[in-house]
């Protein structure tokens, strides 16, 4: 039997300041499985922690505990330059953040497999013109269809937000609170109250109507 595609072993990430008693400012934790193919919609307030969350699965941004396994690999234990192997984060505005190595690369392990089993867009900028949006999710159903495991963050601005969420993604995580909680399907996010304050009264309206339409 394979491994999961992607765990997240306890994981606990703690920010910190103060220059003599240092004092948590941000605490995210996470634990869940994600054992086979297809597109997870990601989804939470601005601040909740999304793309710490994906620089900790893409072995970017430590974890100040717990593991990230992707393919039952430790991707934190990884070479540096290889850890895009096991999973690539697309940042919308194509930054890479730097952090500090705390272990040479030469004492880490290569990474198992050539090309990514995690493929994470976070926050991608969808361009209105004719067919691209189309093109865009036929893209991440291609890849899911390869065994990829596509993780969708989006920060819904527009009904038509909800309605690519609503088509592409099987599952979803709701990132609020300091936590990860997941979620079975679109008509489930809808009734959960902390997305629906996080909506707003206009945006969830429009999120019933199309969850209705899911059903």
């Amino acid at each position: 039997m394979s491994a999961p595609l992607l765990v997240l072993d306890r994981v606990r990430k703690v920010y910190t300041s103060g220059r003599v008693v240092r004092r948590p400012t941000f605490t995210l934790d996470a634990d869940l499985s994600l054992n086979e193919p297809g597109i997870v919609g990601v989804v939470g307030p601005n601040g909740a922690g999304k793309t710490t969350l994906f620089e900790m699965m893409t072995g970017s941004n430590a974890p100040t505990s717990g593991r990230v396994l992707v393919g039952g690999t430790d991707i934190h234990a990884v070479k540096y330059r290889e850890r895009d192997r096991l999973a690539i984060h697309y940042h919308q505005s194509y930054q890479v953040r730097r952090f500090r190595k705390r272990v040479p690369s030469v004492l880490l392990a290569p990474s198992p497999t050539a090309t990514p089993l995690v493929h994470l867009f976070d926050e991608p900028q969808f361009n209105l013109q004719d067919g691209y949006i189309g093109f865009m999710l036929d893209f991440f159903r291609k890849l899911a269809g390869e065994g990829r495991l596509v993780i969708l963050c989006m920060h819904p601005t527009a009904s038509w937000h909800l309605d690519i969420l609503a088509e592409i993604a099987g599952r979803f995580l709701f990132v609020a609170g300091g936590g990860v909680t997941p979620v079975a399907d679109f008509r489930s996010l809808v009734a959960e109250p902390r997305f629906r304050l996080y909506l707003g009264p206009e945006m969830t309206q429009a999120a019933d109507t199309i969850g209705h339409g899911a059903a």
